[in-house]
């Protein structure tokens, strides 16, 4: 299929650079990111993911580590596996 249409939108910079990052190791293109979501879409028919409003707790834990409050920190990739474990 020929591809002619053109798609134009604002997003947050660290958002793209992020985006960027990841695609980079997968290979992927931003632009052919974005095709293989718009087939997503159009194969289920909708988003191809849950989208919900979070519960109370969810959304105060979301912006309580927005905020840099309330955060659980180890010294180690380590520790934080030896602590998930037990």
């Amino acid at each position: 299929m020929r591809k002619t249409a053109t798609i134009q939108t604002r997003v947050d910079p660290a958002v793209k650079n992020n985006a960027q990052i990841i695609l980079k190791k997968l290979n992927i293109s931003m632009s052919e990111a974005i095709s293989m979501y718009l087939s997503q879409i159009t194969l289920h028919k909708g988003i191809p993911f849950e989208i919900k409003i979070p519960n109370e707790l969810t959304a105060k834990t979301l912006k309580d580590s927005e905020n840099g409050s309330a955060l659980h920190k180890v010294d180690s990739i380590d520790a934080l596996f030896k602590e998930l474990d037990s």
